[in-house]
């Protein structure tokens, strides 16, 4: 796995993190979780890529 891809998925935990405590003891819980929520499809979606990228070169190996 590419070590850039594993560094960029921490930072956007990090940020995430920070950003819901931020908004919880501001009181605003519900931003904090639709901000917890973007976080996880931001790295679903970086994840996706790679995995297509998987199967992109499965095909590839096995002609298909």
């Amino acid at each position: 796995m590419d070590v850039d891809l594993i560094f960029r998925i921490a930072a956007i935990g990090i940020i995430v993190a920070v950003l819901n405590q931020v908004l919880i003891r501001a009181g605003r819980e519900e931003q904090a979780m639709m901000t917890t929520l973007a976080g996880i499809i931001v790295v679903l979606m970086m994840l996706i890529y790679e995995i297509n990228d998987l199967f992109q070169t499965v095909k590839t190996v096995f002609g298909l």
